[in-house]
């Protein structure tokens, strides 16, 4: 069970990683980075008790929201330019 936790963790991070340099708006790379760091972070806590899927869900979860939010705090201070 733990070496399908920590694919699932790393496929995780590769993928979050591969969607951040896209054409994101900067909510979104936020929140795609933050996840990616939150399930990292949540599995090396969750992996002391055992527990390291659940860690990286709610680090996942804690990580993207709390990304999301910088990202979106960025975005609003980014002038807008129009043609």
């Amino acid at each position: 069970m733990k070496q399908i936790s920590k694919f699932l963790v790393g496929a995780f991070c590769a993928a979050t990683l591969s969607l951040a340099g896209t054409s994101c708006t900067p909510t979104q790379e936020g929140a795609a980075i933050g996840a990616g760091v939150g399930a990292a972070a949540g599995a090396a806590i969750g992996s002391g008790s055992g527990r390291a899927g659940q860690g990286a869900l709610m680090g996942a979860g804690l990580g993207g929201l709390g990304g999301a939010l910088i990202g979106n705090s960025r975005e609003n201070r980014r002038p807008m330019y129009r043609p």
